[in-house]
């Protein structure tokens, strides 16, 4: 029998493996979006820096949380206090395991604590089937930016649980 999930918060310490575990994901797991381009795949990397991941630490407006399969590091997730998911990350090799979707009940939890209803979020096309599994819809014609096709989605919250 597979280890449960564990959902915690992400801190600082958390920053360098984030980075891994955003990068194998984008390399390997979002191929189908970048393509292999070398240079779509490096900017998608570098907009979720160390630098960055640690100003959002210290932010009480964002949420990063971390999934961790039998006590290893296998995903991230990250929530605005505006109602918005802002990523979702998780190893290639801990994909269909349970762990996005514990990084995303986590989020939206802490979404509905702050009183939110409405959750939003852009997916790519990988992440597309997966959000709209969780309930996520599109609101929003798809747009391109920075050379990926990215689908405005969201989700309504129930009002517990």
């Amino acid at each position: 029998m597979e280890a449960p999930i564990c959902i915690r918060p992400a801190i600082l310490a958390d920053v360098g493996i984030i980075c891994r575990i955003i990068e194998r994901s984008i390399r390997f797991g979002c191929a189908l979006d970048h393509r292999n381009d070398l240079l779509i795949v490096n900017d998608w990397i570098r907009q979720q820096s160390a630098d960055s991941l640690s100003a959002w630490l210290a932010d009480p407006h964002f949420y990063l949380n971390i999934a961790l399969l039998a006590d290893k590091p296998v995903g991230v997730g990250m929530a605005q206090r505006s109602g918005d998911i802002v990523l979702c990350y998780v190893q290639p090799e801990s994909f269909r395991r349970g762990a996005g979707r514990a990084l995303m009940n986590d989020l939206q939890g802490w979404l509905r604590v702050r009183g939110l209803h409405h959750v939003h979020l852009n997916s790519t096309r990988t992440g597309e089937a997966f959000y709209r599994h969780l309930g996520y819809r599109a609101s929003e014609p798809p747009l391109m930016h920075k050379g990926l096709q990215i689908l405005p989605m969201c989700k309504s919250l129930p009002l517990s649980g």
